[in-house]
């Protein structure tokens, strides 16, 4: 069944599958009256726009842990960067109708800031700001592992620098005086592109969007891992020593893929931003990372679709869990990580396999 699955055919289906839903959302909502089942209530479209995100983060991350063996626990600073520098744009389209009336966002007037700082100059400019959405996740993750992967940093090692990193990114962000909005963060958006953010139809336009940069992620990730490329990865992720005995060098690979997985954080975090209306330090916390990597064990690492599934899951049951029970959510959480790794170390897409493997 998983061959089946993992065919030309199987992919052709999967990304069928994601493009009619796609497809279907807009629809419902512009022909359905607001009364019908088939019509999502805006809070349903942003909460599943919000899944695809984090969709993309865990394919991202299925990447760099689950084809090259490589586990971050601080992807949620590239998503985090990423949704700042839309934030910003997002914040300046405010213009004069914030609280203070003035060119300069709200959190700045009230710190008595008379400009903006020269890291912020141009972000009024969407093009630009879509250009920093792809090079500041990227040039950092490209400086940091050019520096870590020429010096041999892996395993737990490079786990625990990747989560020091994001930390002290957070504790950054966290200051009044650095720009980034503070405790807040960046918020009450109400532009993008001229458009109201607010409407239904900006909901549904961003659902779309987020679905469509979804399906684009997974026909390039599966490309990458296809070719002569996922196969050098998958050996350095199961014999690294071998491969660089083989006359390959490891650290190009890698920090390629580490780079590519940290862009595609970064849209991740942009599309994000204004669906949920807000971009804070929080978004960069240790937890937040780790978080990514349960999505990836839950849904299957090695298999890219599990990854997205796992995302899906989890996020749902997330959704679900802090409405009902908000208390007893992170001990579950807990609880899904420990049972996966016990009696499904190949996730849901492995448990699959199995039973399709014992029904034949």
């Amino acid at each position: 069944m998983l061959a089946r699955l993992y065919g030309p055919r199987g992919w052709t289906a999967i990304v069928a599958a994601l493009a009619i839903v796609c497809v279907l959302v807009p629809l419902a909502n512009l022909v359905a009256p607001p009364e019908s089942v088939f019509h999502m209530p805006d809070y349903t479209v942003a909460l599943a726009g919000k899944i695809l995100c984090y969709a993309m983060v865990a394919l991202a991350m299925d990447l760099i842990w689950g084809y090259t063996g490589i586990l971050s626990l601080g992807h949620g600073l590239f998503f985090a960067l990423g949704g700042y520098a839309m934030g910003m744009y997002l914040m300046r389209a405010i213009g004069r109708d914030g609280v203070y009336q003035s060119d300069l966002p709200d959190f700045m007037v009230f710190l008595d800031w008379k400009e903006y700082p020269w890291y912020w100059a141009g972000t009024d400019q969407f093009w630009y700001s879509a250009l920093l959405v792809l090079l500041v996740p990227g040039v950092l993750a490209f400086v940091f592992g050019f520096f870590a992967f020429r010096s041999r940093i892996k395993g737990v090692y490079f786990s625990i620098i990747t989560q020091a990193l994001t930390f002290a990114a957070m504790l950054l962000f966290f200051r009044n005086d650095t720009g980034f909005g503070g405790n807040n963060g960046f918020t009450d958006f109400k532009r993008i592109l001229g458009f109201p953010t607010a409407t239904s139809e900006a909901r549904v336009a961003l659902f779309v969007i987020s679905g469509v940069t979804l399906i684009a992620m997974l026909l390039v990730a599966r490309f990458i891992v296809t070719s002569r490329l996922g196969r050098v990865l998958t050996a350095i992720r199961d014999a690294e020593s071998r491969v660089m005995f083989s006359g390959y060098n490891p650290a190009h690979y890698k920090l390629f893929v580490w780079t590519l997985s940290a862009v595609m954080c970064g849209i991740a975090g942009a599309l994000y931003v204004p669906q949920v209306g807000i971009i804070n330090p929080s978004e960069m916390s240790p937890a937040n990372s780790i978080e990514i990597a349960i999505w990836v064990a839950v849904g299957g690492r090695g298999t890219l679709t599990g990854a997205i599934l796992g995302a899906g899951i989890v996020n749902g049951a997330k959704s679900w869990f802090t409405v009902a029970f908000p208390e007893y959510w992170l001990f579950f959480l807990g609880l899904l990580f420990v049972l996966v790794t016990v009696f499904l170390p190949q996730g849901l897409i492995g448990l699959l396999g199995r039973r399709a493997r014992k029904s034949a």
